[in-house]
């Protein structure tokens, strides 16, 4: 009785216009997928019944089956064009399958029902094995529209009785006799098919309840990410004026512009200048990290001269090296070498090799730069003589906020986002970028592109500017 009380309260959602959409789809989809499976049983047994039973009446049943098959994907073709929104065409759609429904299931009962006629002794194991098959099958692929489940099985269920009066009527048995036993075993097959539909429905109910919980999470989550993203952007660009006129005048104090600045003050106002300096790294830092996750960041490609994009980062980063007092030095590739690439994308990702290599080396140290080539591949080489890096530390090499060495007294300063947002960028353009280490010893991260044969430089790329997905 709970079962039929289950399919009997779904049968609403035939009619519910809320979620229609979604159930005829995955109705239609789930019947296109079995569609040879449904035919070859169907021919088999169709095959089977002609060589034993009247080929003539089977051979018209299963036309008739193949006439409905035909109608569902004729009416699959009209529900993908459904959006949804139009109700009327949901209803047309609905009756159609519940049409294309009756017609299948009258014509397959008539098909099992004239060969149990046909069968006068020997019971009905045959045309009931049949019936079982196909109310099974509709019971495990029908769930997702309940009301076009019980049209098929509620058919199906009078074949059923059907076939089980045949013989009651046909020879009034004794209550004691087989043909009674018969009788109460399809009885109970019946009770046994509604009690396996009501389970395969609530199951694909919980698997609907199921996603409309995670699209709902994803709608809250994109939600959530989008207030995050505009309050990120609003104060890193609230900041990032006044921050600057911070900066620009403690640099004039810092070289004297504005006066000579007595000897007491200049530690301090010189680490001023350079808390300013690191916090505007920050803002830059995570305005770029906004614009990847958003899909804001442009990129225009074209052919880049490796060897010089390196020259002009190393020159960049001199400065720098210098104060700390370590020698960078190139090994440029002996032949042209091109890549396509975003220009001043690819010298922030190497000022950021470049800048971290020398901060994680020792005082006196070396850097070394190698542009190289390896077939169709150009790799972009920056070695370090640091403290090295742990071995399984690249998700936080590579992690948002992350750094290696994260303690409170840690050597170098920096946000943690510097090779995130470069490896960000290098998978923009279909480069990869990785590194080597061992502690004590050393770094080296390296780019790898394609190379660009051919390239004319003196030209920007034709492709149209690109966004981070």
């Amino acid at each position: 009785m709970r079962s039929l009380n289950a399919l009997w309260a779904g049968r609403r959602d035939w009619f519910n216009p809320v979620g229609r959409e979604q159930r005829i789809k995955d109705y239609i989809a789930l019947a296109n997928q079995l569609v040879w499976q449904r035919q070859a049983s169907f021919l088999s047994a169709a095959v089977l019944a002609a060589f034993y039973f009247d080929p003539y009446a089977t051979l018209a049943c299963y036309a008739v089956v193949v006439l409905t098959e035909i109608l569902d994907q004729l009416l699959a073709r009209q529900s993908r064009a459904w959006d949804g929104k139009d109700p009327v065409a949901g209803r047309r759609i609905l009756q159609r399958i519940a049409r294309n429904t009756a017609v299948s299931a009258t014509a397959i009962s008539l098909f099992i029902i004239s060969m149990a006629v046909q069968q006068t002794s020997g019971g009905h194991f045959t045309p009931l094995f049949f019936l079982f098959s196909a109310a099974l099958f509709a019971a495990m692929h029908n769930s997702q529209m309940v009301g076009i489940l019980l049209l098929r099985l509620s058919i199906y269920a009078a074949a059923f009785l059907f076939i089980a009066l045949l013989d009651l009527v046909r020879y009034m048995p004794p209550l004691g006799s087989q043909v009674w036993l018969e009788f109460f075993t399809i009885i109970f097959v019946l009770y046994f098919i509604v009690d396996t539909s009501v389970h395969f429905y609530l199951n694909y109910q919980e698997r609907i309840a199921h996603m409309r919980r995670i699209e709902e999470e994803n709608e809250r989550t994109k939600a959530a990410y989008e207030v995050k993203s505009q309050f990120l952007s609003t104060v890193s660009h609230e900041l990032r004026t006044p921050l600057t006129s911070i900066k620009a005048s403690l640099d004039l104090a810092n070289n004297g512009v504005l006066g000579a600045v007595p000897d007491g003050l200049k530690p301090a106002i010189g680490i001023a200048a350079k808390n300013a300096q690191r916090l505007a790294a920050l803002i830059d830092d995570l305005l770029d990290l906004q614009k990847i996750e958003a899909g804001e960041m442009v990129f225009n490609f074209e052919p880049v001269d490796v060897n010089t994009l390196v020259k002009e980062a190393v020159e960049a980063t001199s400065g720098f090296a210098t104060k700390l007092g370590i020698q960078v030095s190139t090994v440029p590739c002996a032949e042209a070498c091109h890549v396509r690439g975003d220009h001043s994308r690819l010298i922030q990702v190497m000022n950021n090799l470049l800048s971290n290599a020398v901060k994680f080396s020792e005082d006196g140290g070396a850097v070394k730069v190698i542009v190289e080539t390896d077939g169709a591949r150009v790799r972009i080489s920056v070695h370090d003589e640091g403290v090295g890096i742990p071995q399984d530390a690249q998700d936080r090499v590579f992690g948002k906020f992350s750094q290696v060495d994260s303690s409170d007294i840690r050597k170098v300063g920096g946000t943690g986002l510097g090779l995130n947002i470069s490896k960000q960028i290098i998978e923009r353009h279909d480069a990869t970028i990785d590194y080597v280490s061992e502690l004590g010893v050393g770094s080296t991260f390296f780019l790898e592109f394609d190379r660009l044969e051919g390239a004319d430089t003196s030209r920007a790329d034709d492709r149209p500017i690109a966004k981070v997905a």
